[in-house]
């Protein structure tokens, strides 16, 4: 747990290391009155040094003086409503504000004290996962096929077999024992599901899909709840086939 936080400090602070130099680099906004001021100042240097070089005569030196402190003392009165808005300050505890936050949003569904689970061993786990839903359909499949086509067990075992498939990911297979349980007693809400199951399995709306939701509807009583979903995907099936 102790990596993790001293993670989450080096990965905050080389995330924001630039913005960090960029702050403390920053120069502030000057308004309108400062930048008259700096000006007229460089114009007072610029005179003295040109008094100095002998470059103008001491009395157009004292006139030309007067006349920027006068510009200084004007441009002391001009009123601006520009201000340097954001300060440093400001700036920095923005950015400290950044990592807290984060780390806020990260507990609300973070665990930090959850071991480490590298993806090597996940995939690992998940392929074992699998190898055993796989071993247990086969073995599923395998006693359905010893039972004899009259036995009362045979359809409900295809359901679950189904069921199961369909959890697994499986939609092909899944449609095929749900329509062999489908073959041994007719449902309307059954035919619905295995058409759905069709469409997941091909990605879209095949004829078969469309003729088994059809049935669906065609024994389905009028105040079947799902009566609206099969017709739009009759609908979607029937597009997709007129489309050019």
């Amino acid at each position: 747990m102790l990596l993790t936080w001293a993670g989450i400090v080096i990965l905050s602070v080389i995330t924001l290391l630039p913005a960090a130099v960029s702050v403390r680099g920053r120069t502030r906004q000057r308004d309108e009155r400062e930048t008259a001021l700096a000006l007229h100042r460089l114009q007072l240097a610029e005179l003295d040094r040109d008094l100095t070089t002998g470059m103008i005569a001491p009395a157009e030196h004292g006139v030309a003086y007067l006349e920027v402190q006068r510009r200084i003392l004007a441009a002391d009165q001009v009123k601006t409503g520009m201000t340097d808005r954001i300060t440093n300050l400001r700036l920095w505890l923005g950015l400290g504000a950044v990592p807290v936050m984060a780390t806020v949003l990260y507990l609300t569904g973070g665990q930090p004290s959850l071991p480490a689970q590298p993806l090597k061993a996940r995939l690992a786990a998940q392929a074992a996962e699998n190898s055993k839903i796989d071993d247990t359909l086969s073995r599923l499949r395998t006693a359905l096929g010893s039972l004899p086509p009259d036995d009362p067990r045979l359809r409900q075992g295809y359901l679950l077999l189904g069921q199961a498939e369909a959890a697994a990911g499986q939609y092909a297979g899944a449609a095929r024992d749900w329509g062999r349980a489908l073959d041994l007693k007719f449902d309307p809400e059954l035919a619905a599901q295995v058409a759905e199951l069709h469409v997941r399995a091909d990605g879209h709306v095949s004829a078969e899909a469309v003729a088994l939701f059809r049935r669906a509807l065609d024994g389905a009583p009028k105040d079947a709840p799902w009566r609206r979903s099969v017709e739009a995907r009759i609908a979607e099936g029937v597009h997709e086939e007129t489309a050019p």
